[in-house]
C-alpha cells in the first residue's frame, strides 16, 4: 500500500468505528501513546478517552454518518473534511457537525489526530 492508501484506510476505519459506536478497532488504528487534540478545548486526550467518547456518542446521537468527506494526503499524514450527521436521541432533531481532522501516520498507525470543530454545533451531539 502507498502512504496515500494507508492514510485513507486509517481514516475509513476511524469513520467506521464512530458510525458503529464501536471503538474496538481504535486500539489498532492508533499507535501506542497517540494523542487526539481538539481545537474547542485546546486539550489532548488519549486513545482510551477517545474510545470512551465514541461509545458514549451512540447513547446521544443515532444514525451517525459521515457525509461530504474530502481527503487530501501528504507525506506522513492526511487531512479529512466532513460533516458528521445524525439524530439526537433526546429530541429527535437532525444534527450536523462540520469538522476537519489532520492525522499524522507512522508505521501504518495514527500517532496524532488534530480535530477542528465548531463548538456550537458540537453541543448538539452531547447529552
Amino acid at each position: 500500500m502507498t502512504d496515500h492508501d494507508v492514510a485513507v484506510s486509517l481514516l475509513d476505519r476511524i469513520v467506521a468505528a464512530a458510525e458503529a459506536g464501536d471503538p474496538a478497532d481504535i486500539y489498532e488504528i492508533y499507535a501506542p501513546g497517540a494523542v487526539i487534540w481538539h481545537n474547542h478545548d485546546l486539550k489532548e486526550s488519549s486513545v482510551e478517552q477517545n474510545a470512551r467518547l465514541l461509545a458514549a456518542m451512540d447513547r446521544w446521537v443515532a444514525d451517525r454518518r459521515y457525509t461530504e468527506r474530502r481527503i487530501s494526503t501528504f507525506p506522513g499524514g492526511a487531512v479529512q473534511q466532513h460533516v458528521l450527521r445524525g439524530t439526537r436521541r433526546s429530541t429527535g432533531e437532525e444534527v450536523a457537525l462540520h469538522a476537519c481532522v489532520v492525522i499524522a501516520v507512522e508505521d501504518g498507525r495514527v500517532t496524532r489526530l488534530d480535530e477542528y470543530i465548531d463548538s456550537a454545533e458540537a453541543s448538539h451531539f452531547a447529552p
